[in-house]
């Protein structure tokens, strides 16, 4: 057979290839071992990859990846998760095991998602069919898991605009008093109540009586929020117009929105500490308490903060990595995004802890009194704080908008696996009917949003906290770990450096090795047993869900992680020979690590120049 790269043509023995290829080799953990299963298998894919990369759209610049991913990595959960987690956990002492999560977790599991996309030039559900075609049902359920979530995390953005368009144009903002309509004067308090149990601050009865209108249960879900409607609408157009030119509009979105964010954290912080009680909000958030150190529990909770902060196993890594340059340096780009992600988190805890400290002074109440996390930390106890600030006007508009800038990276990174999928498997029917791409989306953009309409009743809080406890927490957990078997122990080790050697012309150190093939593994799998043995049902406040919403939950979590098992199934099932021959074909990955197509430049220009000695070598004979 040949081999092309760059004009060198390269002829190789047959027979030699053929027992490279045989069974017994295949599975060994040896890197030159991965071949196809035969010689057409092999020149089929090597045309097919060099289809989707004279087809695929790539980004416009380094840059503009860089951008896209640290937005999607860098959302609300660094705003509203870590900074109640950090001083829940230890305060100070909490960075040890999160860094050192991010080291032995975080960074290598997003360096392995980003080399599947780069190399395969594939969204998840096709890159996971060829790197193990077992668990290929892993790459479906990435998309399954971000489009349930896409489907309800927009919902955020609709009550940011709400909070945002209530900023304009009043003397005071609408939650800080008690003379409005909504509130219930008996138990309404203009600050925080403490442990005074009957009443509730202004801002948390605007959120709930004006903002949602909530009633009593998930029976009773009620009318529509017409306000929130439009501004669902507004939210999902915001969206639209993102990503209607896929990575060549993305990439030019996020220069704002993944920008602006840290400009406004900043000043946010550099007004924050000129207010009194500041000081005993940071130190409430940094001091450490060492004991903290021997709980597994906070050792637990930092890998799943890292794991669900980088976004992994949602697909949205590896289906924009699948839009870069073959020789992309991917390994840099990871660094980057994990640790503007780890700063990003750390910043936003001395942003908020501050403020929690300057109303703790106002209110003359602890910090753990007054301190939350979830949603109720940016839309209750924030917007509190920021109708006490002086120049409000200012402050509360831009912490919206920051919100809607961290939100929406997230969201259309998301929508974005949906989208890539659907050119990817039905592009060829879809594309025609649809005329233009910009249609496509377009209608995935219709269908999020008309699953999302539940979330924005009077009802819909309820609906959303079943939705996002059983998709971020109970989906998410078990889909990570196949993900991790399907590439770190089934793929394997060996062939992974082999496809970073290819784009990036050097094999990973022993670092990435070890994390790959023990600690990753060993840390999902810690997280799933401990998700298990620490299951809690879902809950909003003190209202209990009903069983029969449990169980919608549990389909909700059915919806994605099925599609696990009957992708092995059909997997089986589709093979020839006895149940062994079966399974051991479907762990034999069908992707070619040996297309020569692309190389790193330096390599490029070491092949142009040695081509002619190339071409004068005999061919090999056998």
């Amino acid at each position: 057979m040949y081999i092309f790269s760059l004009g060198v043509t390269l002829q190789i023995n047959p027979h030699l290839l053929s027992k490279l290829q045989s069974p017994a080799t295949t599975m060994d953990f040896g890197v030159e071992n991965s071949r196809e299963t035969s010689d057409s298998r092999e020149s089929g894919t090597a045309d097919l990859e060099m289809t989707a990369e004279a087809q695929r759209p790539t980004w416009s610049g380094r840059l503009e990846f860089i951008l896209s991913t640290v937005g999607y990595a860098v959302g609300l959960g660094n705003v509203w998760r870590f900074p109640y987690l950090c001083y829940n956990s230890g305060g100070g002492a909490f960075l040890i095991p999160y860094l050192t999560m991010v080291l032995v977790c975080g960074i290598p599991l997003l360096f392995m998602e980003f080399t599947v996309g780069q190399y395969t030039r594939l969204g998840p559900v096709h890159a996971f069919a060829k790197i193990c075609p077992l668990l290929k049902g892993v790459g479906l359920a990435t998309v399954v898991i971000s489009f349930v979530f896409c489907t309800y995390y927009n919902v955020l953005m609709s009550w940011a605009l709400y909070y945002l368009f209530n900023s304009f144009g009043m003397e005071t903002l609408p939650w800080k008093s008690c003379n409005n309509t909504w509130n219930a004067v008996g138990n309404c308090s203009s600050g925080f109540p403490g442990n005074d149990t009957h009443l509730q601050s202004a801002s948390q009865q605007f959120f709930e009586n004006r903002l949602l209108e909530k009633t009593r249960g998930i029976e009773e879900l009620g009318g529509l929020r017409w306000e929130l409607f439009g501004c669902l609408v507004f939210a999902w157009v915001i969206v639209y117009l993102c990503i209607f030119k896929g990575v060549k509009s993305t990439g030019k979105v996020v220069y704002f929105t993944a920008v602006f964010p840290y400009f406004i954290l900043f000043a946010l912080l550099i007004n924050n500490v000129q207010l009194p009680g500041a000081k005993n909000g940071i130190l409430y958030f940094v001091t450490p308490v060492w004991s903290k150190l021997f709980e597994v529990k906070v050792w637990l909770n930092a890998a799943a903060q890292v794991f669900n902060s980088l976004g992994i196993a949602f697909g949205s890594m590896i289906s924009m990595a699948s839009y870069n340059k073959f020789n992309n340096n991917i390994l840099r780009d990871a660094l980057i995004v994990s640790v503007a992600n780890s700063f990003t988190s750390i910043l936003a805890g001395f942003v908020i802890f501050s403020a929690l400290g300057y109303m703790s002074h106002i209110h003359n109440l602890p910090v753990d009194n007054i301190a939350t996390d979830g949603a109720g930390l940016v839309f209750v106890v924030y917007p509190e704080v920021l109708s006490t600030m002086p120049v409000f006007q200012l402050w509360a508009p831009l912490f919206f908008i920051m919100l809607l800038c961290l939100g929406v990276d997230s969201q259309f990174a998301t929508v974005e696996v949906a989208v890539t999928y659907i050119k990817d498997e039905f592009g060829v029917k879809v594309l025609p009917f649809l005329k233009r791409e910009e249609l496509l989306v377009l209608a995935v953009c219709f269908v999020c949003f008309v699953l999302g309409i539940p979330h924005i009743t009077k009802g819909g809080i309820y609906v959303f906290q079943l939705m996002d406890h059983y998709t971020a927490v109970v989906s998410l957990v078990f889909l990570a770990f196949f993900e991790v078997v399907a590439i770190c122990w089934i793929f394997g080790i060996p062939r992974i450096s082999l496809m970073i050697r290819r784009m990036l012309g050097k094999s990973p150190n022993i670092y990435f090795r070890v994390c790959w093939l023990l600690l990753c593994p060993m840390l999902v799998l810690c997280i799933l047993v401990s998700s298990i043995i620490q299951y809690t049902p879902p809950h909003y406040g003190k209202y209990e869900y009903p069983v029969w919403a449990e169980w919608v939950g549990w389909g909700v979590s059915l919806v994605s992680i099925v599609w696990i098992p009957f992708g092995a199934i059909q997997e089986i099932y589709n093979n020839k020979g006895s149940l062994l021959q079966r399974l051991k074909t479907a762990m034999t990955p069908t992707i070619d690590l040996n297309v020569m197509a692309h190389l790193p430049e330096k390599q490029n220009l070491d092949n142009l120049a040695s081509e002619k000695l190339l071409s004068s070598v005999p061919p090999l004979t056998h």
